[in-house]
């Protein structure tokens, strides 16, 4: 067997072993006695009898271990063209003296505290010292509409909110302030405190007695001790977007989410110890709760958290720059990011102007990654692209190339193979498993690995409908996709992205796959629109890149073309937009499900996620000419 093989099975066939195997890795209070069992809800939970506290493995058991002056943060801002550092013992020192900060304001265990900040080394010292107190943090993106902060104000009910005088995008500033006002406003919760940061580019006001300065506010406390808590005792609440419209508490727990997160650096990113890991995104997201603050400092090694874009920031080399600057061994972003870079820099030629030697691999997430996009980046980098594909439910990787244990030979377009601790199968409408290459709704196996969820906040009967009830003894992901005869796992997209043509069931991200192979292409969207004859029809979106000059009738001729070469007749792919930009989430997901509606004339909500409404009028304009 196989270095992989021998770990996947025994994660299969011994979960217990297995896991109590890794929570070893962990500096527990009190080593569990109990690896698994299950609440009273049912649901499986890990380690239910440890003790530990998430701040200490990520702080103060590396200063224990005599590494305190090992730098743990690096801070680099383009957007304010500031940089800091600090060292493990120094950041340390300042979450326990925000943590201090928090427990004069009577903030205790189990109390919320929401968090809604810019990428700023506060927004995760703010992250730590809940931890530190035994608190649950909600991190709500910093500039999202006030609806959208005062739904989750409501759902948390946080005895304190802790806010930042403005967020800096690129060429504006965004006052938070006036959001924050009216979110409370808006809300039938209300915080005791809003505890504010001021930051140079746009001072706030403070306006009631509810609000405290944070310089003010820090001076004087008592640095705080970590509490500690149980394993089964929530860590953070943070809420994904709902099919129902009001968003979703994803709960994650301490010891399933500490003892996953500390084996997924070694286990699939292999960064050492002593490296430098870069997760290009934002505390808003999953990927920044594990990859930006949680995973890194628990591993003991250096986080990088930056204030800026991959382009414009100031220009496509952004992120080449970081990983020279900083030394950086693993590189970790979204697709999005990477075709953003590929439109301003075609050819690659900032890539060349840096010196990557450090740089081992670079791994994405977030979205389906299309197998140009992956091509692009190899070519241009010379390092090897990693897909993996998880979840916010999950907190960690579901299936991807496990590079710590053994290196798999890459298939473009798949996420590789199920880490050990997932069992992953491919369903049919009646929940039976279907054969190898055959697409199905994409199911994980119980009992789930830790760190998964284990309800939602406040409403475990959403948790049971939503992901449970639908395959008895099966997490249901919402994903589309299919195991080859070798294992691996292609993912296709979320299973609203299969449309129908006249009875037959086609993936419009396989025809992405194949739009977005055009030479003249920066990234696409295939999007199913109503046809009264044939039920659905594909419709393609494309976004040229820069400098390339195409007549628009020539490219729809030829992408046409290839589709029916490669797909067939069958898919009915006969148009294709030339768009300026796609409509987006701030994470990156093209908004998929909107364009359908608009190119259906249905009425839609602008999502809360949307990076920027004004695409949505673009493309209401290019469908409708």
């Amino acid at each position: 067997m196989s270095a992989y093989q021998k770990e996947y099975q025994w994660a299969l066939s011994q979960p217990e072993s297995f896991w109590a195997e890794q929570s070893k890795n962990i500096d527990w209070f009190k080593a569990p006695q109990t690896i698994l069992a299950n609440d009273e809800n049912g649901i499986e939970r890990w380690f239910p009898d440890g003790e530990l506290n998430t701040a200490w493995l990520a702080l103060d058991y590396h200063c224990e271990q005599g590494r305190g002056e090992k730098v743990a943060l690096i801070y680099d801002s383009p957007v304010t063209d500031s940089k800091q550092q600090f060292t493990y013992s120094q950041l340390r020192d300042q979450v326990a003296n925000i943590a201090g900060m928090l427990a004069e304001q009577g903030v205790t265990k189990g109390d919320r505290v929401v968090i809604y900040m810019p990428m700023i080394p506060e927004a995760a010292m703010a992250m730590l010292a809940c931890a530190r107190l035994g608190a649950i943090h909600s991190v709500v993106f910093g500039g999202f509409a006030a609806n959208e902060l005062a739904v989750r104000l409501e759902d948390a009910e946080p005895k304190v909110a802790m806010t930042a005088s403005c967020g800096i995008e690129i060429n504006k500033v965004i006052p938070y302030k006036p959001l924050v006002d009216r979110a409370i406003m808006d809300s039938r919760w209300k915080p005791e405190r809003v505890i504010l940061l001021q930051r140079p580019q746009c001072e706030a006001e403070l306006q009631s007695e509810r609000d405290l300065d944070w310089a003010e506010a820090l001076e004087g406390v008592k640095p705080h001790a970590c509490v500690p808590v149980l394993a089964t005792d929530p860590l953070y609440i943070l809420y994904t977007s709902g099919t129902t419209g009001k968003p979703k508490g994803v709960v994650r727990d301490n010891g399933g989410h500490a003892v996953a997160m500390k084996y997924s650096m070694s286990a699939i990113y292999d960064v050492p110890q002593d490296g430098v890991y870069w997760a290009a995104s934002d505390v808003g997201w999953v990927v920044g709760h594990s990859y930006i603050v949680y995973a890194p400092l628990i591993h003991g090694c250096t986080t990088v958290l930056f204030e800026g874009k991959p382009v414009r920031t100031p220009d496509p080399g952004a992120f080449w720059r970081v990983c020279e600057e900083y030394q950086v061994d693993v590189l970790f972003s979204a697709p999005t990011a990477f075709r953003a870079i590929k439109k301003e820099d075609p050819e690659g030629e900032l890539i060349k102007q840096f010196n990557l030697s450090n740089l081992k691999t670079i791994f994405m997430a977030g979205e389906r990654l299309d197998p140009p996009t992956q091509e692009w980046v190899e070519s241009k980098t010379a390092k090897p692209v990693v897909d993996h594909w998880w979840q916010t439910e999950t907190g960690w990787a579901i299936a991807g190339n496990p590079t710590g244990i053994e290196v798999m030979p890459i298939k473009a377009g798949s996420a590789t193979k199920p880490i050990p601790g997932y069992q992953v199968e491919i369903l049919d409408e009646l929940g039976e498993p279907v054969a190898p290459n055959q697409q199905g709704f994409v199911a994980l196996k119980r009992p789930l690995p830790p760190s998964c969820l284990p309800t939602v906040w406040r409403n475990h009967d959403r948790f049971e409908s939503g992901y449970l009830s639908q395959f008895p003894g099966y997490y249901v992901s919402g994903d589309g996709g299919y195991l080859d005869e070798e294992g691996y796992l292609f993912i296709m997209g979320r299973i609203d992205d299969v449309i129908n043509v006249a009875g037959h069931r086609l993936s419009t991200g396989e025809m992405e796959e194949i739009v977005g192979a055009h030479p003249a292409i920066a990234e696409c969207a295939v999007v199913g629109v109503h046809d009264d004859l044939k039920g659905q029809l594909p419709l393609g979106l494309v976004v040229l890149k820069d400098g390339v000059k195409i007549d628009d009738l020539q490219l729809e001729g030829e992408l046409v073309g290839k589709v029916r070469d490669q797909i067939g007749a069958v898919a009915c792919f006969k148009h294709a937009l030339v768009v300026e930009r796609l409509p987006k989430t701030r994470s990156g997901k093209i908004l998929r499900r909107t364009i359908r509606q608009i190119a259906d004339g249905e009425q839609y909500t602008v999502p809360s996620t949307i990076d920027d409404p004004t695409s949505l009028e673009e493309i209401e304009k290019a469908l409708h000419s």
